[in-house]
């Protein structure tokens, strides 16, 4: 199996690598060599690896920035997905596309399911459910797998940022209004490895299980790094922000499980393992 996948140096195309190549070559682009936003530059790319799947982890992620920044955001989440899908369909191929919980407006109070109406209150998340239309019209091959709370090596995330600032403080206000799921990027890497050996193409939700505020998700974190900075509740108007947030953002895997046969395990035993292993993946 020959895998393209763009987006490579960042936390999940890392993952992805070390996954997808366990099954065969692994090619990879990412910035300034390959662009999404131009598909003549990323075209060659197929031409010289004529891959077999191709994996687009590519996005814009700052979710502040975006505010600011419409343009920029559709043009790597949305035309960039284009992009792609449009050229994994011309060599025949099926492609995966990442999505968020940011998708979602945060009021439902039960798990959201893959085919529960799409309603994003940011940029970033309005440009990501673009992403997901545009690779779905641009390719009916198509795996979108949405994720939340996504943590891994060498990645800007909040696992990473509570240890930081808790090496530097003896407390720290977390808010507690907000609700999600947690998920490994090396789960993820695998969730996706097991999805595309499949031909049940469709929307997905990929998500380590269960559900957990951001408040005790940073008290679990510090518990399991054994520091002894203390995690106050907050709620989120302690810390405003430009970007509208889900306040519940709970994702349903049952759908993935199904079609894998692959239960992803739960956030806390993910947690543990990344910590434990966080040092030699950096």
């Amino acid at each position: 199996m020959r895998t393209l996948i763009f987006g490579a140096k960042g936390q999940l195309g890392r993952q992805l690598q070390k996954v997808f190549s366990t099954a065969g070559e692994v090619h990879v682009a990412d910035l300034p060599e390959a662009d999404i936003r131009d598909d003549q530059s990323i075209q060659p790319l197929f031409e010289r690896v004529s891959p077999e799947l191709v994996i687009n982890a590519a996005a814009y992620t700052d979710v502040e920035g975006a505010e600011d920044n419409l343009k920029d955001a559709f043009l790597v989440n949305e035309t960039g997905a284009r992009n792609v899908a449009e050229l994994a369909a011309h060599h025949r191929v099926p492609v995966i596309y990442f999505s968020t919980d940011f998708v979602f407006d945060g009021s439902k109070d039960t798990p959201y399911l893959p085919e529960d109406p799409v309603a994003p209150l940011s940029i970033y998340g309005r440009s990501k459910a673009a992403g997901e239309q545009a690779t779905r019209r641009a390719n009916s091959l198509h795996f979108i797998l949405r994720t939340a709370w996504l943590y891994g090596p060498g990645g800007n995330n909040f696992v990473e940022k509570i240890l930081r600032a808790a090496a530097e403080r003896d407390h720290l206000q977390v808010v507690e209004d907000e609700i999600g799921s947690p998920t490994h990027a090396l789960d993820l890497a695998e969730a996706a490895f097991y999805l595309s050996r499949t031909k049940k193409y469709g929307v997905y939700h990929a998500v380590n299980s269960g559900a957990v505020s951001r408040c005790d998700f940073a008290r679990a974190i510090v518990n399991a790094a054994e520091l002894n900075t203390r995690i106050e509740a907050c709620d989120a108007s302690v810390y405003p922000t430009k970007a509208p947030r889900p306040t519940y953002g709970v994702l349903d895997g049952a759908a993935l499980e199904r079609a894998t046969g692959q239960k992803m395990r739960p956030w806390k035993e993910a947690l543990i393992d990344y910590l434990q292993n966080r040092e030699e993946n950096a």
